[in-house]
């Protein structure tokens, strides 16, 4: 299946850019979660990347590509029966408008809510208007890598050395955690090749404003991320590991040890890609502060005191690209990394 668009309308929302060639990132960390010394290749990964990879975890594989089967078989259908299920409110089905603030991007996706707390009827129209059998998928898919991202944030606790162990995961395991699940569909562009060297942006370049993501695609590349030294690298896809992103929030709550990872996925001229990401993040009414444990006798916060609720709604406002912490970092820091 091939989205139908204008490419010149793309082009003029400067969704098509030129870029020279990312290089291959084949030092990737690397954490098989069954390492005893998993939590210290973690930390290592938090701090230079904000980024790794894991393998040797505990999601069925028959769990993964039943979802892939069902994404595929729901991003297949005729385009008047995907958008019975849209535009999203933010839940729900969208097609190149990413959020509602200029943003585009060569994609179309489904947004879900995984709080039962809270009634989305977007959510409730895509489980309605689709067979049982991708409830289901989804379902098991979401509280199979609920289970990892608890694992993987008690041994980040682990690393840091925080105290009780679970600090970081209890806040996805609230029953209030405000977290979503989101499958994404890059459909092929051969156009592409007529673009004379440029890249056309899947999903352009943004951190996630969560705790964590974990993120799950096919075969197909085209995922990137930004090291330290601004340099843009591409991730080899590896279709039986997930990919896990170090959000906003960690950030904050490390008071900047870690770093959120700025990342895009550019489309792919000849090949679809299917991704599917569990973002976690905390209840609403969760105040994003350094842990208290973390923090040095002499040592300052980097950031106001906010709740999760204000990020979230700042976040929402701003354009994928905006550097949205900024508004939260303390002003002598900000005068501090000026001067």
């Amino acid at each position: 299946m091939v989205v139908q668009s204008n490419l010149s309308t793309l082009n003029h929302c400067s969704s098509i850019e030129t870029r020279k060639p990312a290089t291959v990132l084949d030092s990737i960390p690397s954490i098989n979660l069954k390492d005893p010394e998993s939590k210290t290749h973690i930390m290592k990964a938090c701090e230079e990347y904000g980024f790794f990879k894991v393998v040797n975890h505990s999601v069925p594989m028959e769990f993964i590509a039943k979802l892939e089967t069902q994404a595929l078989e729901f991003f297949n259908l005729p385009q008047s029966e995907k958008d019975k299920a849209g535009p999203p409110d933010p839940f729900g089905y969208g097609s190149k408008r990413i959020g509602s603030n200029g943003d585009v991007g060569w994609i179309e996706y489904l947004l879900l809510n995984t709080n039962p707390q809270v009634t989305s009827l977007k959510t409730l129209t895509v489980f309605r208007e689709n067979p049982e059998i991708f409830r289901s998928a989804v379902k098991e898919y979401i509280e199979a890598v609920k289970l990892m991202a608890f694992e993987v944030l008690e041994l980040i606790a682990d690393g840091l050395k925080i105290e009780p162990r679970d600090t970081l995961s209890k806040l996805l395991k609230d029953e209030n955690s405000d977290s979503c699940f989101r499958l994404n569909h890059y459909p092929p562009c051969p156009e592409l090749q007529a673009l004379s060297g440029r890249d056309l942006v899947g999903f352009g370049e943004h951190t996630d404003p969560q705790i964590i993501s974990v993120l799950r695609s096919n075969s197909t590349s085209g995922l990137q991320i930004c090291l330290k030294d601004g340099v843009w690298v591409s991730v080899p896809p590896d279709e039986t590991s997930f990919f896990i992103n170090v959000g906003d929030a960690l950030q904050v709550m490390t008071n900047g040890r870690f770093k959120s990872v700025r990342h895009r996925v550019l489309a792919n001229s000849h090949k679809s890609r299917v991704s599917m990401i569990y973002f976690g993040g905390p209840p609403l009414s969760e105040k994003i502060v350094p842990l208290t444990s973390l923090m040095g006798k002499q040592e300052e916060s980097l950031y106001k005191e906010f709740t999760w609720w204000e990020y979230k709604t700042s976040a929402y406002k701003s354009r994928l690209a905006d550097y949205r912490l900024g508004l939260f970092e303390k002003k002598t820091h900000q005068v501090q990394a000026i001067e």
